[in-house]
């Protein structure tokens, strides 16, 4: 199936740029009921992912065991900015599993906030691996690695045990076999999962509906992390990141992944919804996702308007003048049938 024109970006009222991707929405029986270009479509989870990595530690009791907050449960599941604030609880989690950012596998870095990285370069700051925007998900499954005892070095491969868990508890959430499944490297070192968006969208609903989920333990393990992320929006993302806007409606439950690809779910309409944007810009995201919202007729407005209001759809140049503006292209087309 073709893909669909999402966006068009106008300048001087010339088209300069045109996005295509897919959208798969999804319901609780698992049939695709809205969508544009291939809902089918496979692409990699990226960070998208990292709710359902963050599963198999909270499900064993890493919370309990260190003693964490919600706040450091939250930026588990993050791709965040190393903001001042992250970077505080993350050496909170380090303090409490005893573990420093030496064990991590991901590169050093320096913040992806502009305002957080101006102020680390002016205080001649080096890179760290604690900076870098995977690093809470690493500490969460190097805390579960160290209290299953398993090997902390080989954390990252894929026939670790913790590896080969989260991979069983991704599969189990999108409800296809795990043979199903391509697995790459993430640019933090991690495998990446490769599914279609359809079946990501099923396991987007479950973490927003977690009375789909028949384990017990994993119902429970997801009700700790999506409440955390819903309580402490920031810790997911960051200032003006789509989706801590997303989370700060508690009826939705949303997470960015690298490359244009982004999940999100809502409660009490029960449908999961993911997005990937094919030339891989995330600067599309809001548009899409406010488009979405309103073309189903979501009755939260404050969610609608809050995302215009902090991705309005004028381009600006560098001195901050108006030069063109995006519009939506697409329109989600009806639809049921089986994934």
């Amino acid at each position: 199936m073709e893909s669909a024109l999402l966006i068009k970006e106008y300048r001087a009222g010339v088209m300069e740029c045109a996005h295509y991707g897919h959208i798969s929405i999804t319901d609780e029986n698992a049939n695709v009921v809205y969508s544009a270009g291939d809902p089918h479509f496979r692409a990699f989870t990226r960070s998208s992912a990292k709710p359902f990595q963050a599963i198999p530690g909270i499900r064993a009791g890493i919370a309990g065991h260190y003693g964490l907050t919600a706040q450091e449960i939250a930026i588990m599941s993050s791709s965040h900015r190393s903001e001042p604030m992250h970077i505080q609880v993350l050496e909170q989690i380090e303090s409490k599993i005893g573990l420093g950012e030496e064990c991590l596998i991901c590169a050093p870095s320096y913040p992806l906030n502009e305002e957080s990285r101006n102020q680390w370069l002016r205080a001649q700051g080096e890179k760290r691996r604690i900076l870098h925007n995977c690093s809470g998900k690493h500490l969460g499954i190097l805390a579960y690695t160290q209290m299953k005892q398993a090997d902390l070095g080989s954390y990252a491969e894929p026939e670790h045990p913790v590896q080969r868990e989260i991979l069983e508890t991704m599969a189990y959430m999108a409800g296809i076999e795990q043979k199903d499944i391509k697995l790459g490297t993430d640019g933090c070192g991690f495998p990446v999962f490769s599914l279609p968006l359809s079946a990501l969208s099923n396991a987007y609903l479950k973490l927003a509906c977690p009375d789909l989920i028949e384990d017990p333990s994993t119902r429970s393990a997801v009700e700790t992390i999506t409440g955390a992320m819903n309580e402490y929006p920031l810790m997911v993302g960051g200032t003006q990141r789509v989706d801590s806007v997303l989370l700060e409606d508690s009826n939705i439950v949303a997470k960015g992944g690298f490359k244009g690809v982004f999940g999100f779910a809502l409660k009490k309409e029960r449908l999961g919804i993911t997005f990937k944007v094919l030339d891989g810009s995330e600067e599309e995201w809001a548009y899409i996702a406010q488009s979405i919202l309103e073309q189903i007729g979501y009755s939260n407005r404050k969610t609608i308007e809050r995302l215009a209001e902090v991705y309005p759809p004028d381009i600006r140049n560098d001195a901050g003048k108006v030069v063109g503006r995006a519009e939506i292209e697409f329109k989600l087309h009806s639809r049921e049938e089986s994934v």
